[in-house]
């Protein structure tokens, strides 16, 4: 009796273990930042139980800790890979709006603050005067102002980091994000791993980036509680606190002001704490879970009863982030572990076809997508011209047909200088867009001429002149985007345009295309030395020919790529498109050298091996000349029309005379 065949695990089933891990990692991190901050709010009136854990300082912690991890859940919730590819911010900014996960965001950063206010409150001493309740002339309660402000302003933070998680796309999985490491920084902290070297060295970083964004919201927190929150905040306080408190029955607002120097500094000081709390979590998240797709130093899939079974099952995922990490794993076997490479190598009996064989359409067809996209950059969709012209039916007129003789010129009057007025205003009636001085008559230019000459000086003219008006509303505009908040609504970044064309919408995951590419030369050359059955030697010239077009069409695209309107940098870069392209110079440099004595083999003209080192060379892109980066080039003034040339006639008629 034949044997049950092996069941072929899905690769989320190898995943989903390592991303536990991973997010327990972070876990712990946040848990010891949340003591720490538990230790600062500590009153320290006990020496022994301000910083014991088991008592009030672990029940703090374990609060202060509830509030990063509200946000952790969010991440899991809402994680992707890949940088947006959206042509603009205003066109994020409307999507971000009208997307339900945008509200619930804000949702649990609002619930965190909430709770992070309480256990602020809660930790304040007496002197502090952040209670609730205050009581004037013995037994009578009245509500205090003052942390219903530091509530306001808690509130404030939360808005600005729901802002700020959307515009820098805190919810990205970057997997480059360990390139960022430097060797210098590897050894000051050689003991740690290298994850938690990075989010060590980037928590100092984000500790002042959150005082900074404390102070700001404070700033603008005075702003909405005095002028649109205070009324109303003070009301709900109130309906809230009566049925425990004795308080006034009147909603009316305190003449004074609860905000002096001391509140304002406990303000910073939370905001600083809360944000603080985020930083830490989101930086830890970000960075803990793009570690590599390995457990004990070997592959994810080693463990499974079917690696590569597993592994192609990652390959052909349709969810982009299994994708990647699959993708991103088969890189790394394809590079540092030999006996994996001799199994895909040997591996020649499955279901579908020989493993090589499998991995070599996946990642051909990744690169192709590439090829495809660029090709059809610039030309009209099907649809266009797919689709025939409908034919209309013409319908019998049932009225008059509209009259066309001039509205207010009589018949048989002869035309003048006030018909040639007449008949302008009955162009502009017709035609808005057409120019009413191309329709007067000879006359009547000749007067609007003479009186346009009486009234303006030649200055004035061509300051008011289509071509002048036209260059100063495009340097006006080019001004205004450059502005920060406003140019990044508004702008249609180089980078982000050709990372679109060349990597796809509305996502795009370089490392998904660097890593395909990487593993497909790699174990073409490794292939030399481990392939028993020879498998891979038939599809290297099918690599070498799509590699040298990809990147030839690519490079293409890189020339003539338009820069738009909006985009002041008038600089071509875009770090993701240049990735992909050195990946595959790289990769296809070491094929062709590991491969071009046996070119005659491998039917391999010597076109194809000219082409192929001309792509391996980086061609030195040429800056655009200023005319081309400037939005519109400002036409010369009347002095440099008129004034300089006839100068410099003055300045060279004596010196050629002289000659003569």
């Amino acid at each position: 009796m034949a044997g049950a065949p092996v069941r072929r695990a899905p690769y989320k089933d190898t995943l989903q273990p390592a991303l536990h891990r991973r997010f327990s990692s972070t876990a712990i991190l946040l848990l010891t930042v949340s003591y720490l901050e538990a230790l600062l709010l500590a009153n320290w009136s006990s020496y022994f139980w301000s910083w014991f854990p088991i008592g009030p300082a672990g029940f703090r912690t374990l609060l202060i800790f509830s509030c990063g991890l509200s946000i952790l859940i969010l991440r899991i919730a809402h994680y992707h890979v890949g940088l947006k590819t959206t042509e603009s911010g205003l066109q994020a900014l409307g999507s971000s709006l009208l997307s339900p996960p945008t509200y619930e965001t804000a949702l649990w950063y609002s619930i965190s603050s909430f709770l992070f206010c309480s256990i602020f409150l809660f930790s304040m001493s007496e002197s502090s005067n952040l209670h609730w309740i205050t009581y004037l002339s013995g037994t009578r309660a009245r509500l205090n102002e003052r942390p219903l402000f530091l509530a306001c302003y808690l509130g404030v933070c939360a808005l600005f980091q729901t802002i700020t998680h959307y515009k820098t796309d805190i919810d990205r999985l970057d997997f480059d994000i360990s390139k960022h490491q430097t060797r210098v920084q590897q050894k000051a902290l050689g003991v740690l791993p290298r994850s938690f070297q990075i989010v060590l060295l980037q928590l100092p970083g984000a500790l002042a980036q959150s005082a900074q964004q404390a102070v700001s919201a404070l700033l603008a927190s005075l702003f909405i509680y005095y002028f649109i929150l205070r009324s109303s905040a003070w009301g709900w306080a109130l309906t809230f606190l009566r049925p425990f408190y004795s308080l006034p029955k009147t909603n009316i607002v305190p003449a004074t002001w609860p905000t002096d120097i001391y509140l304002l500094v406990r303000c910073i000081y939370a905001g600083t704490l809360m944000q603080f709390v985020w930083a830490a979590g989101n930086t830890a998240f970000s960075v803990f879970m793009v570690r590599e797709p390995l457990k004990n130093g070997n592959p994810l899939t080693s463990e499974s009863k079917d690696p590569n079974g597993s592994l192609l099952n990652g390959l052909k995922s349709k969810k982009l982030s299994i994708k990647s990490f699959a993708m991103w794993e088969l890189a790394l076997i394809a590079r540092d572990f030999e006996v994996r490479r001799q199994a895909i190598f040997c591996d020649i009996d499955r279901k579908d076809g020989p493993m090589w064989s499998q991995v070599y359409s996946i990642c051909m067809e990744l690169l192709k997508q590439i090829e495809t996209r660029v090709d059809e950059y610039g030309k009209p969709p099907p649809s266009a011209f797919a689709q025939p012209n409908p034919v209309v039916e013409t319908k019998h007129r049932t009225t008059a047909p509209v009259r066309r003789e001039a509205i207010f010129t009589k018949k048989g009057e002869t035309p003048r200088l006030l018909g040639g007025v007449e008949k302008a205003l009955d162009q502009i009636a017709r035609t808005p867009g057409s120019s009413p001085v191309s329709e007067l008559s000879p006359l009547a230019k000749k007067t609007w001429k003479d009186a346009k000459d009486r009234m303006l000086t030649r200055e004035q003219q061509e300051a008011l002149s289509p071509e002048h008006l036209r260059s100063e509303f495009g340097n006006w505009t080019t001004s205004l985007l450059r502005i920060g908040y406003i140019g990044r609504l508004f702008r249609h970044d180089f980078r982000t345009r050709i990372a679109g064309v060349v990597l796809g919408t509305p996502y795009a995951e370089p490392t998904l295309y660097t890593n395909a590419a990487q593993a497909l030369c790699l174990l073409a050359v490794h292939s030399l030395a481990e392939d028993q059955f020879g498998n891979v030697h038939r599809d290297v010239p099918s690599i070498i020919r799509t590699l040298t077009a990809v990147i030839r069409k690519v490079e293409g695209l890189y020339q003539r790529f338009p820069f738009h309107w909006t985009d002041p940098s008038g600089t071509k870069e875009s770090p993701e498109v240049d990735e992909i392209l050195d990946a595959l110079r790289t990769g296809l440099e070491q094929v062709v050298a590991q491969f071009e004595p046996y070119s005659s083999d491998l039917r391999l003209s010597l076109g194809d091996v000219r082409l192929a080192k001309e792509a391996i060379v980086k061609p030195e892109r040429e800056a655009p000349a200023p005319k081309e980066r400037e939005l519109v080039v400002k036409p010369k003034t009347i002095d440099e029309k008129n004034v300089e040339p006839s100068r410099n006639r003055r300045e060279f008629k004596p010196q050629m005379e002289q000659a003569r």
